[in-house]
């Protein structure tokens, strides 16, 4: 990636805090994540000639997703930002391209080192977003390759398949559906889901 100095690093960080509203050490940690992720499996450009090879899983809905989301580029829109609910401060980058893919994990001593850089600041999150800019990438993450299996339904493009599900009528893309004894059902009919139907007249 082309970020090698602390001028491009404090573009990305004003980048992040347009897409975020503000500057938190969140935002530190995935602006520099994202870099270390892509610098590990070659991607240089990754809004320009690279958008096509690459995609990103995060592991928390938390403000250094934002981060991830601005530096990359990749978005759920797209298909090539991918969230997946685990609540650690993690992503993992996949190059499509080399079949690379390299998981970086905020370390969770970080916060306590960050005291030592700026002692007299009694605000720890102040200390923290100052001492995360200048901190390494090893005091600040752990990283290693891993294997991510990448199915043709999660791939960017159009639908594979679009099918109704048997209970509920709704609709289903990307083979979310499920085949329990014959019948097709979404997931939510399947398996129960975020929310409980108050009304069963339908508006239109």
């Amino acid at each position: 990636m082309k970020v090698n100095d602390k001028t491009e690093f404090e573009q990305l960080i004003e980048e992040s805090v347009r897409t975020h509203g503000h500057l938190c050490p969140g935002q530190v940690l995935g602006v520099k994540m994202s870099m270390l992720g892509l610098r590990e499996i070659g991607i240089e450009d990754p809004k320009g000639k690279d958008r096509k090879s690459l995609i990103v899983f995060v592991e928390i809905d938390r403000c250094a997703t934002d981060a991830v989301q601005s530096v990359t580029g990749c978005s759920l829109g797209h298909r090539t930002l991918k969230f997946v609910d685990y609540g650690k401060m993690a992503a993992t980058y996949v190059n499509l391209k080399t079949g690379k893919a390299v998981r970086v994990i905020a370390r969770e001593d970080a916060r306590e080192k960050a005291k030592d850089y700026f002692p007299d600041i009694t605000d720890r999150y102040k200390a923290q977003l100052e001492a995360y800019k200048i901190m390494s990438d090893g005091e600040l993450f752990e990283w290693g390759e891993v294997f991510v299996k990448l199915n043709p339904e999660d791939m960017p493009g159009r639908p594979l398949r679009r099918v109704r599900c048997d209970k509920c009528g709704e609709h289903v893309q990307d083979m979310r559906e499920m085949n329990i004894n014959g019948r097709t059902l979404c997931r939510l009919c399947a398996y129960g889901g975020y929310y409980a139907i108050e009304d069963t007249t339908p508006r239109k």
